[in-house]
């Protein structure tokens, strides 16, 4: 998703054309007709060690038309929401200190916590703290508003919630309290496993460690059932409105990390298509 002359100098600064087994989390596609754009695998955390882009990334950034990320609208506070109820007619009340304390932890007002999702909490407690309001994607998409490039999201607000909304309220609730079980340490160990993994610039390494952590909250058929909805039928609608931008403009697409690897990730989907992948060192 790129202009030719910035992807000429980008080329000889920062980028190198891969064999079939290296490993990049940042892509440079050039489509058929000879258009360049940007394929960049995130991860959802305002940890500096990922918000400090390189030059490589911020010139690409600059040369595009557009730039797409998983959900570019902010969601409405009903999708956030349980339709009816809240968690103090659900939890014991040991769950409930729990689940104040972490919301005291994450600084989220109890009384909106206590009507958000079970799954959602979920997932938002089992991160570290973040430390600012800006998570590596969330930053990439204010650079690129600050750069006025058109801003479109891969998803809907609603569609990408729908799959974790498929999940009962039993099974949500059983997703939170496997979480509140966890302990802080075992938390962290968790992120930095991960954190290396991205580090590494290894995408099917990323791919593989997040659905160990994300499958070992949840029992195994369960698990198998969301994995296909969360990763395999995403991935293909995310693909084919990303190689369609990617052929009519030059565009950066920012996804999640998981999202690239694998028969069904983004860069087999862009290599099906006809584009030439090269890795770019961050």
């Amino acid at each position: 998703m790129r202009f030719i002359c910035l992807f000429i100098s980008l080329c000889l600064l920062c980028s190198t054309q891969l064999q079939a087994a290296e490993k990049s989390l940042f892509w440079q596609l050039q489509s058929p007709a000879g258009q360049v754009s940007y394929l960049f695998g995130t991860m959802h955390t305002d940890d500096n060690r990922v918000t400090d882009f390189s030059p490589a990334v911020l010139l690409a950034l600059k040369s595009v038309d557009s730039f797409m990320l998983e959900v570019a609208e902010t969601p409405k506070p009903e999708l956030l929401r349980m339709p009816q109820g809240d968690l103090k007619q659900l939890l014991t009340e040991r769950e409930l200190d729990q689940v104040a304390a972490l919301a005291d932890k994450h600084v989220m007002p109890l009384a909106t916590v206590l009507q958000m999702k079970p799954w959602l909490l979920a997932v938002i407690f089992d991160l570290p703290k973040p430390q600012t309001p800006f998570a590596q994607d969330f930053l990439l998409k204010a650079k690129a508003e600050e750069l006025d490039k058109r801003i479109l999201g891969l998803e809907t607000p609603q569609a990408h919630f729908a799959v974790m909304d498929s999940l009962s309220l039993d099974e949500q609730l059983l997703m939170l309290r496997a979480v509140l079980k966890r302990s802080e340490t075992q938390k962290e160990k968790d992120f930095e496993r991960l954190m290396r993994a991205y580090l590494s610039g290894d995408a099917e390494r990323v791919a593989h460690i997040d659905e160990a952590l994300t499958g070992g909250i949840l029992p195994p058929a369960l698990w198998q059932r969301l994995r296909v909805k969360l990763l395999d039928e995403r991935n293909v609608g995310m693909a084919a409105l990303g190689i369609a931008r990617a052929q009519q403009e030059k565009v950066f697409i920012a996804v999640g990390a998981a999202h690239l690897a694998g028969p069904t990730g983004l860069l087999q989907a862009f290599k099906q298509a006809g584009f030439k992948l090269t890795a770019i060192k961050k």
